[in-house]
């Protein structure tokens, strides 16, 4: 599936009829066939009503420069409102994730609907509405993501500029830490609320593989465990294994409400053996930008780490 590829045709041609035309008496002249995740849609030229179904797809389509009608919010973890502040005011929340309003969306009346991972159930209902495209996610592989979702909505310049910024930003982040990269391990820990274990994010994550783009270390002790879940972004561990932990720096992500669960580790006396506890190099962030996200929410990790003295101030910590 994350070799989806999205294919435009040459020829623009008008869209066929469907129940969703029919309904709402909305016609698209023109559009782009566009191959996705479920099949083939046809997209219009220049959408002006885009709906996203996730997070992610929201901080894309904004950052290739569309101001989306309608979102959803985040279930847990994962909103994008900090980075996207003063970009999203009139748009037009349908719910949550994991159960859109589909009576908002009909009314919102759209003519693209974009998402990330939609399954075969939504994608036939929102197809009745409007042309819906979707894409696989891939935590370390955001980039082809975004690229997927700018040829699919003929923003490939825009996606590019983006990427060639983030890029030059990665190099000045190299160039302060004067080439003491490999020496410095860093260790990212999300934080849940209500649970009561934490975890690490491994370099198939969002924002480990953001770590391991720049050149920083994986701390030794990380290295030689076998990631949990499905897709490897993570190990949970307990208070009892609390030294995974360990690195020069720790990055702390938390989810909304996760101050108890993190302050339940911090009072552990195990806590206090760590060595990044004891030269005080743990700083925490926000969830939302940390753990998943494209673009926008890689600069906002990058700029993070421009904001640690003991990174920036004293390579080869």
């Amino acid at each position: 599936m994350g070799l989806a590829i999205v294919l435009v045709t040459g020829c623009y041609q008008p869209v066929n009829n469907n129940s969703y035309y029919l309904n709402n008496k909305k016609e698209i002249s023109e559009c782009r066939k566009v191959q996705h995740l479920l099949g083939e849609s046809c997209v219009p030229i220049k959408p002006q009503r885009i709906i996203v179904t996730d997070q992610e797809s929201l901080e894309i389509v904004v950052a290739l420069g569309f101001q989306p009608v309608g979102a959803v919010k985040a279930n847990i973890v994962g909103s994008k409102a900090r980075i996207l502040a003063g970009r999203i005011e009139n748009i037009t929340y349908l719910g949550k994730e994991s159960q859109p309003n589909l009576e908002k969306m009909v009314q919102l009346q759209p003519d693209l609907i974009l998402g990330l991972r939609i399954n075969s159930q939504a994608y036939k209902l929102y197809s009745q509405i409007a042309p819906t495209v979707t894409f696989d996610f891939n935590h370390a592989a955001w980039e082809k993501d975004l690229q997927l979702i700018a040829q699919a909505l003929n923003r490939t310049e825009q996606a590019n500029k983006l990427l060639f910024q983030y890029q030059n930003k990665i190099k000045q982040i190299q160039k302060l830490i004067n080439n003491q990269l490999k020496h410095i391990d860093i260790s990212v820990s999300r934080f849940y609320a209500g649970w009561n274990f934490t975890e690490f994010q491994t370099p198939q994550s969002f924002s480990g593989s953001i770590l391991q783009e720049i050149g920083f270390a994986v701390p030794k002790q990380q290295q030689f465990l076998k990631e949990k879940d499905s897709d490897g972004t993570y190990v949970t561990i307990s208070k009892e294994s609390i030294e995974l932990l360990d690195a020069d720096i720790l990055f702390v992500a938390l989810d909304p409400g996760s101050e108890k669960n993190f302050n339940k580790y911090r009072n552990n006396p195990l806590w206090q053996t760590l060595n990044v506890v004891k030269t005080q190099r743990v700083y925490t962030v926000d969830s939302g930008h940390w753990i998943f996200g494209s673009v926008l929410s890689a600069n906002a990790i990058l700029d993070d780490l421009l904001q640690i003295p003991d990174l920036l101030k004293k390579p080869g910590i």
